[in-house]
């Protein structure tokens, strides 16, 4: 999984090089994840009876906050390169939740006080759910983001992001999760 993000991180960082005129827009703020974890329903330090089956995972829903982060190299006004990466941390049925994503991918903004934009991404997400026994369940797998935003002008350098609206896929545990996720926070202007 790690083989593949190392030429992407090399391509987005040889993108900022490219132009010293072009813009630099970093993002960083809060982001909430209503994340879809996979859990099983008896703790594995639990024998299975005589004659049965192990159960199976389940989605279960969690609430997941925490911090976004994101990056964008604009080759002109409109279109850009971006990178974007993400924490999130809940608890689910007493254990900890960490949700980690990052994904690369183009975005389209409009140039203006208030600004709109979009994008489609796509990369990695890693999950890691603690369980009674203080040992950690964790996967890592594909996972895009499609979504968009609304960013405000407050000074020449700072934009507030109202709001960041994704539809998020991971694909964990041999299963896919969808979950929608909403950012906001700063953006700094270079």
């Amino acid at each position: 999984m790690r083989k593949w993000m190392f030429p992407l991180a090399l391509v987005f960082i040889a993108a900022l090089q490219c132009n010293a005129q072009d813009k630099i827009d970093l993002f960083a703020g809060y982001s909430y994840v209503r994340g879809s974890t996979e859990v099983r329903p008896i703790a594995p330090s639990i024998p299975c009876p005589p004659n049965c089956t192990p159960p199976g995972l389940r989605t279960q829903g969690s609430n997941l906050n925490s911090w976004g982060a994101s990056g964008v190299y604009k080759f002109n006004r409109v279109f850009g390169l971006a990178g974007d990466f993400g924490g999130q941390y809940g608890a689910l049925n007493g254990s900890s939740v960490h949700l980690y994503s990052y994904l690369v991918g183009s975005q389209l903004s409009l140039p203006a006080r208030v600004s709109p934009f979009v994008h489609g991404l796509f990369g990695g997400a890693h999950e890691s759910v603690g369980t009674f026994t203080n040992s950690s369940s964790f996967d890592s797998g594909l996972a895009f983001a499609v979504g968009g935003g609304i960013d405000v002008k407050a000074a020449r350098f700072i934009s507030m992001r109202l709001i960041q609206v994704d539809f998020l896929q991971t694909h964990l545990y041999g299963h896919v999760q969808n979950q929608p996720r909403i950012s906001a926070g700063l953006v700094f202007h270079f």
